[in-house]
């Protein structure tokens, strides 16, 4: 329910109701965030099907009509169509209006962002929150509960654009997520660590695994244990939102690749000479770093990740 610190939005335009704009959508509906949510995709079944299963009010016909009024505009679309969507905001957004993005690459957004004329505020976020589904029916209310959302402000020092800060800031926090600030760079650094390098892993393993004539298509999938199942999880996310990561921060994920690189030739050594002590220690502390993990509420500490006997 909306309280006195939340912020109040008259109208929101949300520009791809996928997973993430549908779960923004659906939190702001149930804290009485916003009276009116408008949603416009380049698709427009999609704005359609939102509006059908009730994620937003009215599905608008282009993004003019969409922004037209409104004093939130979330852009939720792949990083790629971000640069050409600031120009449709530049062109169209309503004077005042704070403007908000969730993508996975910040250094990007920043640039595009600044592009944007400054009597619209424009706030780059990135909710780290997901799942490996897509489109409004895998949108869920309660996504950003307990997850974190990164904002990489522009560097502008006017208390107007300061004041959006603190709105943007107050928004996420009203849907549930715990809130914090860093410089863009550095996010991107941090998130091809933390997100971007894995799902290329995922990817690259579960095409290696396609690639292997020995063992059957069949026998893939039957005899999927628990890791490999998980990593075709990640491998299942959207393939337009992840080319347009890898593209957008490459040098941070070239950085980080480099070093994953050498700690993998370590391991294949210590393979290859029969070194248990180094092959111990490198899992060690992958089992510390997995318990912190837990210990910080990003995951559960359930047997078999929650699943129940089905494996579901």
């Amino acid at each position: 329910m909306a309280n006195g610190n939340n912020p109040s939005f008259t109208r929101a335009a949300i520009i791809g109701p996928g997973l993430v704009g549908a779960s923004l959508a659906l939190a702001m509906r149930q804290g009485g965030l916003a009276k009116t949510l408008v949603g416009f995709d380049k698709n427009a079944d999609v704005a359609q099907r939102a509006k059908a299963l009730g994620v937003i009010d009215a599905a608008a016909p282009d993004f003019a009509a969409a922004v037209a009024g409104a004093d939130l505009i979330v852009l939720s679309t792949p990083v790629g169509a971000i640069e050409e969507l600031c120009r449709q905001v530049d062109a169209h957004g309503v004077p005042g209006a704070l403007v908000i993005d969730v993508g996975s690459v910040k250094g990007a957004i920043a640039k595009a962002a600044a592009t944007v004329r400054e009597d619209l505020y424009f706030v780059p976020c990135h909710p780290v929150a997901g799942t490996e589904q897509s489109g409004p029916e895998a949108g869920f209310a309660t996504l950003f509960e307990d997850r974190w959302c990164i904002l990489t402000p522009l560097a502008r020092d006017d208390a107007a654009y300061k004041a959006a800060i603190e709105k943007a800031r107050a928004l996420w926090a009203a849907v549930g997520a715990h809130v914090e600030t860093m410089d863009a760079d550095h996010h991107d650094i941090a998130l091809a660590v933390t997100s971007h390098l894995p799902h290329l892993i995922a990817f690259t393993l579960v095409g290696a695994a396609d690639d292997v004539e020995s063992v059957s298509h069949g026998e893939v999938i039957k005899y999927s244990a628990g890791g490999f199942r998980d990593f075709t999880r990640i491998a299942a996310s959207d393939p337009v939102m992840w080319r347009d990561v890898f593209l957008a921060n490459k040098e941070a994920v070239l950085e980080v690749l480099g070093r994953f690189s050498e700690e993998l030739a370590v391991l294949q050594r210590a393979i290859r000479w029969g070194d248990g002590p180094a092959l111990h220690e490198a899992f060690a502390r992958g089992r510390t770093l997995r318990r912190a993990i837990v210990d910080a509420g990003q995951e559960t500490a359930a047997p078999n990740f929650g699943r129940d006997d089905k494996g579901h």
